[in-house]
C-alpha cells in the first residue's frame, strides 16, 4: 500500500504552512532521511525528511500552496514492487489544492475584512503569477508591478532575488489601488482608502499567543533603573583585549539575567495548569526583530557561559533567525524572556508573557539622570528595567527578589564574572 506523506508538525504552534519546494520529482527513489521538500511554518523556512523510502507516486500538493493544513497529505511514495496503480484510489480521493487553485486560508475564527484581499495577481496574458510570500510583500511595499517581473523559481515562481534585481533595474511600479470603504459603512462616520494585507504564519500565531497571554495571564509589573557607567566601562575594557569578538551591552544583560536567576531559582519557572515547573537552567529567550514578525532565539544555560560565548552564539542565532534558518530546537523551550528596546532609544515600557514562561524582562535605553549620592546631585547613565511576571508562578517578592539580584550584577558586573 502507498505510503502516505502528510504536512509535519514542525512547531508546537504550528497549524499550516506553506509548500514552498518540491526537492524531488514524481518517479525519484528515495531513502529515509533523504530531504524531499521545503516548508515555511510561522517561524522559519525548514527542510523536510523522508522517514521511509520509496518511490515518489504522486505529489498532491504543489510548490507555493499556501494554508497547507498539518496533517494534510501532500504526497504518496510506492513501495516497493507496487506500481502507479496502487495509487488509483487513493490519488482519486484526495483533494488537496494544487498551487494554481491554492489561496492564503484564513482562520476559522477570523473576522471578515472590511474589504477583501487583492487577488492574487495575474500576467499579461490573464494566467495567474506565481510568487512568494516574501516576494509579493516586497512587490506591495515597493510599488512593483509583478506582471513586469520575471521569475527564476521553480516553475517560473517570482522569488526574493527576482524582486531586488527587478528594483535595481527600475522595473514599473504598479499604480495604487485605493480600496474603498465598504458599502455599508455606519452613516455617521467615514473610512478612508486603504490597503488589506493578510496575515502570514507567523503574524496569526503572535496574534494568538500574545492574546491569549493578556487574556489569560493574570500580569504584573516591577519597574527598577540601573545604573550602567561600570559595565559600560567593562565592555569597552573587554572589547579592546582581543578582535575575536565584540560583546554587546545585550550580552552583559543576558548573562546577568542568567546569573540572577540562578541566585532566584523560584523566578526561572512557568505555569502548567495545575502545578509550577521549576527549571534547573536558565534558558534565555532573546527577542530578535525579523521580516513579518517576531522570533526568540534561546541562549541555553546563560548564567554558566561566559562573555564571549554569548556574544558569538547571540550574533550567530540572530544572523540565522533573520535568515529564517533556526532550527526548532533553537528558538523553543526558553525558560525566561528578554526584550530589549534601548536602540531605538524606548526609556521603559511594559513587555508581554511570552508563554508559558512565568516572566519577561523589558530592557529600555541607557541615558544620562540626575542620580543622588551620599547627599548631591549627580550625573550618572541609568537603565530602566521593568519585568512582567506571571503572579501564577512568581510572588511580588520573588520578582522583586530577581530584579534586585540583577540590578546588583549590573552595576557591579565583575560579580557576574565570579
Amino acid at each position: 500500500m502507498p505510503i502516505k506523506i502528510l504536512m509535519p508538525a514542525l512547531s508546537p504552534t504550528m497549524t499550516e504552512g506553506t509548500l514552498t519546494k518540491w526537492l524531488v520529482s514524481e518517479g525519484d527513489d528515495v531513502n529515509s532521511g533523504d530531504v524531499i521538500a521545503e516548508i515555511e511554518t510561522d517561524k522559519a523556512t525548514m527542510e523536510v525528511e523522508a522517514v521511509e523510502e520509496g518511490k515518489v507516486g504522486k505529489l498532491l500538493v504543489g510548490e507555493g500552496t499556501e494554508g497547507v493544513k498539518v496533517n494534510e497529505l501532500i504526497a504518496l511514495l510506492l513501495e516497493d514492487g507496487e506500481d502507479a496503480s496502487a495509487l488509483d484510489g487513493i490519488a482519486a480521493s484526495t483533494t488537496a489544492p494544487s498551487a494554481s487553485a491554492a489561496a492564503p486560508a484564513a482562520p476559522a475564527a477570523a473576522p471578515t475584512p472590511a474589504a477583501p484581499a487583492p487577488a492574487a495577481p495575474a500576467a499579461a496574458d490573464g494566467g495567474r503569477l506565481f510568487a512568494s510570500p516574501l516576494a509579493r510583500r516586497m512587490a506591495q511595499q515597493a510599488g512593483l508591478d509583478l506582471a513586469g517581473v520575471a521569475g527564476s523559481g521553480p516553475n517560473g515562481r517570482i522569488v526574493k532575488s527576482d524582486i531586488e534585481a527587478a528594483l535595481a533595474g527600475g522595473a514599473p511600479a504598479a499604480a495604487p489601488v485605493a480600496q474603498a470603504a465598504p458599502a455599508a459603512a455606519a452613516p455617521a462616520g467615514f473610512e478612508p482608502a486603504f490597503d488589506y494585507e493578510p496575515a502570514n504564519n507567523m503574524r496569526k500565531v503572535i496574534a494568538q499567543r500574545l492574546t491569549e497571554s493578556k487574556q489569560t495571564v493574570p500580569h504584573f509589573y516591577l519597574t527598577v533603573d540601573c545604573e550602567i557607567d561600570t559595565l559600560l566601562a567593562l565592555r569597552k575594557d573587554l572589547n579592546a583585549r582581543s578582535d575575536d569578538y565584540k560583546i554587546s551591552v545585550n550580552d552583559l544583560i543576558i548573562k546577568a539575567s542568567g546569573v540572577a536567576l540562578r541566585k532566584v531559582p523560584a523566578a526561572n519557572a512557568s505555569w502548567t495548569g495545575d502545578g509550577i515547573k521549576r527549571y534547573h537552567s536558565a534558558d534565555i529567550s532573546v527577542a530578535v526583530a525579523i521580516e513579518g514578525g517576531l522570533i526568540t532565539p534561546v541562549v541555553r544555560d546563560a548564567g554558566g557561559k561566559g562573555l564571549e560565548t554569548i556574544s558569538n552564539e547571540m550574533r550567530d542565532l540572530a544572523a540565522r533567525a533573520r535568515d529564517g534558518k533556526l532550527m526548532p530546537e533553537e528558538y523553543q523551550g526558553g525558560t525566561f524572556s528578554i526584550s530589549n528596546l534601548g536602540m531605538f532609544g524606548i526609556k521603559q515600557f511594559d513587555a508581554v508573557i511570552n508563554p508559558p514562561q512565568g516572566a519577561i524582562m523589558a530592557v529600555g535605553a541607557g541615558e544620562p539622570r540626575p542620580v543622588v549620592r551620599n547627599g548631591a546631585l549627580a550625573v550618572a547613565t541609568v537603565m530602566s528595567v521593568t519585568l512582567s511576571v506571571d503572579h501564577r508562578v512568581v510572588d511580588g517578592a520573588v520578582g522583586a527578589e530577581l530584579l534586585a539580584a540583577f540590578k546588583m550584577l549590573i552595576e557591579d558586573p565583575m560579580t557576574m564574572l565570579l
